[in-house]
């Protein structure tokens, strides 16, 4: 296993977005996670990347 899990905080500053925003995406199945535990979930790193490309322009920096 090489994929990093990362913590909702950790998600959250790698994304410039707030941890409540990270939760809402979990909750709408926009942002795959899994839960451990009662309360903590943890994010692969490759699921962020999946996200991020899922939601890109597509204009590879054009101006």
């Amino acid at each position: 296993m090489t994929d990093e899990l990362l913590t909702v905080s950790q998600t959250a500053k790698y994304l410039q977005l707030s941890e409540k925003t990270i939760r809402r995406l979990i909750t709408n199945s926009k942002l795959s996670a899994s839960k451990v535990g009662n309360r903590s979930w943890r994010i692969r790193a490759s699921d962020v990347d999946k996200y991020i490309n899922a939601h890109t322009n597509g204009k590879k920096g054009e101006y």
